[in-house]
């Protein structure tokens, strides 16, 4: 596990705080060049086990510790969802 602290911008790709800590609990990359990293951040978050994934085509996916999600498709459409 690797320990981090974010400070993404809160628009939508990866919005979250600045500052927040976090534990990378799993990350990599298949064969076909997609990645993914999941997150800890604590019980004080509310979504604990963020993750998000970026394909080799160009497309992401975030969803965020705020319970937030963030989806790109990678041809200049996206869609973000408050989780409220």
């Amino acid at each position: 596990m690797t320990k981090g602290s974010s400070n993404n911008s809160s628009n939508g790709s990866g919005g979250t705080s600045g500052g927040q800590g976090y534990t990378v609990t799993s990350s990599g990359t298949n064969s076909q060049g997609n990645h993914y990293c999941s997150r800890d951040y604590g019980s004080s978050a509310s979504n604990q086990n963020s993750y998000h994934y970026s394909n080799s085509d160009g497309s992401y996916y975030y969803s965020n510790p705020n319970g937030s999600t963030y989806h790109n498709d990678g041809n200049g459409g996206s869609r973000y969802n408050s989780g409220k």
